[in-house]
């Protein structure tokens, strides 16, 4: 009888163990675009009666890391709705991968840029309409994500915040640049793919538009610290993010 229960007793263990360990789950929707359709994954409501939403943009490998999960989390804590967009296609992830080299990524980048930024435009659309988010709409971009998002928001009025992962503008980006939301950088002091540099010029060409601009340095990091699971300076440069969106999309 003792052994039953011990072994009954062990298997609840296990199962609370997994459940604990389980990634969040994404309710999966897909919203039609002029470039398509594009698959969204959403972490649910948050606690209050209206959420804003936020956008989130992915580097050039997608969304499969769990840390994605920790930042929709992060965001739902803070009254957020988080929303994994996924502009780049299930071709855009191989070519990116089989890619010969920089150049040849870059190539493609340049390629695909405008599919990309009319997809998150439609997502946009599509999202501040919805009656829960309040008619707030925030754009989180990493990376390759970052450049999306750069590009895509470019004098757009009803975007209310954005944050900068490590990216900015495209290299060779040559279109005026008039107006950009309140905007957080959040940077890798040794970031070797995008130098801090970019960040400070970013930052000052935000200010002399007149917005707001944050640059949030994270000393000795690289260019992929925002993505690492259980680091402490991506800990506390999501919840920076967080902060700032929330700061911004409540108003």
């Amino acid at each position: 009888m003792r052994f039953f229960i011990a072994t009954i007793t062990a298997f609840i263990i296990s199962l609370l163990a997994v459940a604990a360990n389980a990634q969040p789950f994404r309710q999966q929707f897909t919203v039609p675009t002029q470039s398509g359709r594009v698959l969204v994954e959403g972490f649910g409501n948050c606690a209050n009666a209206v959420c804003p939403a936020v956008l989130i943009l992915s580097g050039s490998k997608g969304f499969g890391a769990p840390v994605y999960d920790e930042i929709g989390q992060t965001f739902q804590a803070a009254g957020l709705n988080a929303y994994l967009v996924h502009v780049l296609s299930a071709a855009d992830l191989d070519a990116i991968a089989t890619a010969s080299g920089a150049r040849a990524r870059i190539a493609y980048y340049a390629q695909r840029l405008s599919d990309w930024t009319s997809a998150v435009q439609g997502v946009a659309t599509y999202l501040k309409d919805q009656p829960r988010h309040g008619g707030k709409i925030g754009v989180l971009g990493i990376s390759l994500g970052a450049q999306t998002a750069s590009v895509a928001m470019v004098g757009r009025a009803d975007i209310d915040a954005l944050v900068l992962v490590d990216g900015g503008f495209p290299n060779g980006y040559s279109q005026p640049v008039r107006s950009l939301p309140p905007l957080l950088l959040i940077w890798g002091s040794a970031d070797q793919t995008f130098p801090l540099s970019i960040g400070r010029e970013l930052q000052q060409t935000a200010q002399r538009l007149g917005g707001p601009a944050i640059l949030d340095v994270y000393d000795g990091e690289a260019h992929d610290f925002f993505l690492r699971s259980a680091s402490h300076s991506a800990d506390a440069a999501h919840q920076s993010a967080a902060e700032f969106l929330a700061a911004h999309l409540s108003r």
